[in-house]
């Protein structure tokens, strides 16, 4: 019985190799199941402890990365969609986006088409550059100033078209602006504002759980390892929590070591202590003011 575990890490990883083998064809729950010698329940539920996604999930990021493969190498959209598994335009259309964060043929040619609109700011923890799709925020970050940051976006973006934003001609990118700007200062809570996220599958999955946690609340990178089903993968949480380009809104400053410790930021650990030190405030001043009344 002690060694039942590890049986079924070894039948999970005989199936995701099947899913790998057979991602183009329909997978029923039922025949994955008769593989492992599984209920298709008990199929579903162990998959998802060992790999963090479900089967269905899982042979849908095996198919994304064929389709990016694809594309990168110039294939016809069409083409690539029904060579990836799709099956159909539609049906593609119905489901990846929550993985690609933008268009196929956009995918395809790095952003080429798409217009970014940016902004910049000097706020109290140094220069900050927005810039958004308009699916939402793609862009989040501090850096040396206007010229660095733009640098860095269209490192991110190289075949995009790029739009200085004025208030006249983009006021909501104006008032997310000042919305950031108020919580840096201690003024307000973190907004919540639109995202369009863009990383891998497993990435989408740690910043979508970030977006759980509460202002004022931490967890550490074996805790978030944990929430997403993925307890042996600590190093590559962190990793992920490294790769987060929208600070503060994906709160990746929210997650730190076992002993309590910061840990690292991509922006530095004084703007983690910064950000983390201002949400308790804020938390504290809710506290009292509920008190009050």
């Amino acid at each position: 019985m002690a060694r039942l575990p590890d049986s079924d890490t070894d039948r999970m990883a005989a199936i995701a190799r099947y899913i790998e083998r057979h991602a183009e064809e329909p997978l029923r729950l039922n025949d994955l199941g008769e593989l492992a010698g599984l209920s298709p329940s008990r199929l579903q539920k162990t998959f998802k402890q060992v790999f963090g996604l479900s089967p269905k999930a899982y042979q849908d990021s095996i198919r994304m990365r064929r389709l990016k493969s694809e594309l990168k190498q110039g294939s016809p959209v069409t083409d690539a969609i029904y060579s990836a598994g799709f099956g159909s335009v539609s049906r593609f259309y119905g489901e990846p986006s929550r993985q690609v964060g933008m268009s196929a043929s956009a995918y395809r040619e790095r952003g080429e088409g798409e217009s970014i609109v940016h902004a910049c700011r000097k706020t109290v923890a140094g220069w900050l550059m927005l810039a958004a799709t308009d699916r939402g925020i793609c862009f989040a970050e501090f850096g040396d100033g206007p010229e660095a940051l733009l640098d860095q976006l269209k490192t991110e973006f190289p075949r995009a078209h790029f739009v200085s934003s004025r208030a006249t001609q983009s006021p909501e990118m104006d008032e997310w602006m000042t919305a950031l700007d108020t919580y840096l200062s201690s003024r307000g809570p973190r907004p919540d504002l639109p995202l369009d996220l863009r990383g891998t599958a497993f990435q989408m999955q740690v910043w979508r759980y970030l977006l759980s946690i509460q202002e004022g609340d931490t967890i550490s990178y074996s805790q978030l390892a944990e929430g997403i089903g993925r307890p042996r993968s600590v190093r590559a949480v962190a990793s992920a929590c490294g790769r987060n380009r929208v600070a503060v809104l994906v709160p990746c400053h929210r997650v730190l070591r076992s002993d309590g410790g910061l840990g690292g930021y991509r922006w530095g650990l004084e703007r983690k202590r910064r950000f983390l030190e201002n949400e308790q405030s804020l938390v504290r001043k809710k506290a009292e003011s509920s008190q009050n009344v």
